[in-house]
């Protein structure tokens, strides 16, 4: 039997999976780091906890699968996006990596935008804001320009794990995508916003494909972890894009509704023309030559997590909800907007706060618990409802992960609210299954990523929408989507009261 790994290099924890041909499962194993605050509005980590990590994670596989010492073809990485690591001639670090959740560069981001925000908006397809990598690497260059000086190289975090075990740089599409210095749909690196913004072209890491073989493992690398066999290693994608192609989400109509502590409503893109004018994230796919579009709510499953914290800590997540499904559509007259940390898309207002709107004396727990649900829900809708509108799109169907495909009651308001079919996994592996995947179509097991998702990902259950149901939510929504006009004055004003 052969074998591939996929390693999920996220913001906590770098979690790898030990996969078979038929798309199993073998070994999961992980390591968890710490994040880095030195003071408000930074959040950094040291790389070298990467490579401990890795280190760790490649040992135990193998310690728990001894196998896969000497079956193992090949590896590839999913790793969180945006996060800035700047490297000296010799390879190495001059600082701590800027991860994407790092929010110090508010003022580079006003600087882009009044400088040049149309063209990046056209070349990149993105906004200027504070998690992309362009403003990282302008701040260090404004207050740290001894380390500017230093810098030869610059890569994102998976990247720097592929340089570790092959000795060569590169940066893949779905990842470059997310710099804000990638020409998105020219798939090169854009020498108009470099000259802009006075950044060398030298620095600027080589750009390959996800599938790409970037080399082999070195061998004493090899020998430390105890592979016996030469094991190919393939660049792999950004973390959004490994989670889209884990879920299947490859071809046009399809869609993902991700309900983290953070929400994405991400959705497939056939080409690069499509234009949004910035109001969502608009990347390359891990898959060749095509895209993805992606909205963002902040506080997707942190507003549940917070709501049940603060009003029914004593409760499991199960018993909270386990009554929601005897309370009508729309709470019986109560919203929530999900803006406890601000917002994304559509309004990227980071002042905004969360309200619930309608409180009445017969409302219960259960009714809150229901609006909160419902809110985070119309929130991912806010992207659906951008990318049909602006693209003339139509869900076919869409794969809820995360804390939203675990509840049949919430899988059913997403069909209700979405108005498409919606499904669920048969197992959620989440990032680290897509770069597997991403590994697997690299060595040649599959022609095509299509041919690889339909032997890899299935499907469990499938949640159609109910055409009453529907018609209510719609309802509901418009009075939701009044929300944020009408109290984002007075948030905007309680919250400079307070800073």
């Amino acid at each position: 039997m052969s074998y591939v790994i996929g390693i999920d290099l996220g913001t906590s924890s770098l979690k790898g999976l030990l996969v078979d041909k038929e798309g199993k499962v073998l070994i999961t194993k992980s390591s968890e780091y710490e994040l880095l605050t030195p003071q408000p509005k930074y959040s950094e980590q040291n790389p070298n906890v990467w490579i401990e990590a890795l280190d760790i994670v490649l040992k135990e596989i193998i310690a728990a699968f001894p196998e896969a010492a000497s079956e193992t073809e090949g590896i590839s990485f999913s790793g969180q996006m945006h996060s800035l690591v700047l490297l000296d001639g010799n390879g190495k670090p001059l600082r701590n990596a800027i991860l994407w959740n790092d929010v110090r560069t508010s003022k580079q981001c006003l600087e882009i935008m009044d400088k040049a925000g149309q063209e990046v908006i056209q070349i990149t397809k993105n906004k200027a804001l504070e998690g992309f990598t362009l403003p990282k690497l302008l701040w260090v260059k404004e207050n740290e320009p001894t380390i500017w000086e230093e810098a030869k190289h610059f890569l994102l975090p998976k990247d720097y794990l592929g340089f570790y075990l092959t000795g060569n740089k590169q940066m893949e599409y779905s990842d470059a995508a997310g710099t804000l210095l990638l020409n998105v749909e020219e798939k090169v690196w854009s020498e108009s916003i470099a000259e802009l913004f006075d950044l060398p072209l030298s620095i600027f890491p080589k750009l390959v494909e996800s599938s790409d073989k970037i080399g082999v493992m070195n061998k004493q690398l090899a020998d430390k972890y105890g592979f016996t066999n030469e094991i190919a290693v393939f660049s792999g994608g950004a973390d959004n894009a490994c989670a889209a192609v884990g879920a299947g989400i490859v071809q046009e109509g399809m869609g993902l509704a991700s309900i983290g502590t953070s929400g994405v409503f991400l959705s497939y893109e056939q080409d690069g023309q499509q234009d949004y004018e910035g109001k969502v994230h608009y990347f390359n796919h891990a898959i060749k030559d095509s895209f993805y579009s992606m909205g963002v709510t902040l506080s997707a499953g942190y507003s549940l997590n917070w709501f049940k914290n603060t009003f029914a800590a004593d409760k499991r997540y199960d018993e909270l909800l386990s009554n929601m499904g005897n309370v009508p559509i729309g709470s019986d007259g109560l919203l929530f907007t999900p803006y406890i940390m601000g917002e994304r898309t559509p309004y990227t207002d980071s002042q905004i706060r969360g309200s619930f709107i309608g409180m009445d004396a017969r409302h219960t727990l259960d009714n809150f618990a229901r609006a909160v649900v419902e809110g985070i829900t119309f929130s991912l809708n806010d992207s659906k409802i951008l990318m049909e509108e602006n693209a003339n799109k139509q869900f076919t169907r869409i794969v809820s992960v995360g804390g939203g495909a675990k509840n049949s009651n919430w899988l059913q308001i997403q069909a209700d609210i979405f108005n498409a079919p919606v499904v669920n996994l048969t197992v959620e592996q989440g990032p680290g299954l897509g770069a597997a995947m991403i590994a697997a179509v690299g060595l040649g097991w599959f022609p095509t990523m299509n041919e690889c998702v339909e032997k890899f990902v299935h499907y469990k259950e499938e949640f159609q929408p109910i055409p009453e149901n529907v018609k209510k939510y719609e309802k509901v929504y418009e009075i939701y989507k009044g929300v944020y006009e009408a109290t984002k004055e007075t948030a905007h004003k309680l919250h400079a009261l307070n800073e």
